[in-house]
């Protein structure tokens, strides 16, 4: 049993806000009489649901934490290349990356087939921190750290937002920032006279990489995390 605004927000009707707005409009029918309670408990798997006379079907939306290991690329599909979604041993209907990570980057990547959340994830509105750890070719000097913290102007012209820095020794720093610019952090990186040897996200908005999980392995995401997802999907 599932509540009926649940089971239409995981079909990809909208967040539960909009889902239940559906509903309060008189938009939904199971088995054919027309609903007004969000919070109905139904059967996803026997009652019959419809949204404006048109039937929805639930499947189960997936949520994988994946340790995305270099030289595999973020894409669902790519003839020359192994994908993210080549690493996942089990058919799952509409599994994409949430974002990318370039193809020698390693770490924390979302995959799931729940469209609404990954818009979400990506929305620039939404400014979710993303925490990664960098190798550096040679040392940022405490100009290039305030550059940084302040919101560094890359070679383009482009303003970034001010960026979280951790610095652990001369060549090893973190970084959280909180938009997805192409190949922001190397660009950031380049500004300041210096270059990415090494590239791994650690953490991406509630998630936070499993060190339990090898390069190349993934895990369903706890109910918490999915708790913690659902509530940036829905805010």
């Amino acid at each position: 049993m599932i509540r009926l605004d649940k089971m239409l927000a995981e079909c990809g009707l909208g967040s539960r806000r909009e889902v239940k707005q559906l509903i309060r409009k008189k938009r939904v029918t199971v088995n054919g009489m027309q609903i007004t309670r969000d919070d109905l408990k139904i059967d996803e798997h026997q009652d019959h649901v419809a949204v404006d006379d048109q039937p929805v079907f639930y499947h189960a939306f997936r949520y994988l934490i994946l340790n995305k290991p270099s030289g595999v690329i973020s894409a669902t599909e790519d003839p020359r290349h192994t994908t993210v979604i080549d690493l996942v041993h089990e058919p799952i209907r509409g599994l994409y990356p949430v974002g990318r990570l370039d193809r020698d980057t390693e770490g924390l990547l979302l995959l799931t087939n729940d469209g609404p959340l990954g818009h979400a994830l990506l929305s620039p509105k939404k400014h979710v921190s993303k925490t990664y750890a960098v190798t550096l070719s040679r040392p940022l000097t405490k100009e290039d750290q305030r550059k940084i913290e302040t919101g560094i102007r890359l070679e383009n012209g482009e303003q970034c937002r001010p960026a979280v820095i951790q610095i652990f020794d001369e060549l090893h720093i973190q970084l959280t920032i909180t938009e997805g610019k192409y190949h922001q952090i190397k660009r950031m990186i380049a500004v300041c006279g210096s270059e990415v040897m090494h590239l791994k996200r650690l953490t991406m908005g509630p998630l936070t990489l499993d060190s339990a999980l090898l390069p190349g392995e993934y895990r369903e995401c706890t109910e918490k995390e999915k708790e913690a997802l659902m509530a940036l999907r829905d805010h």
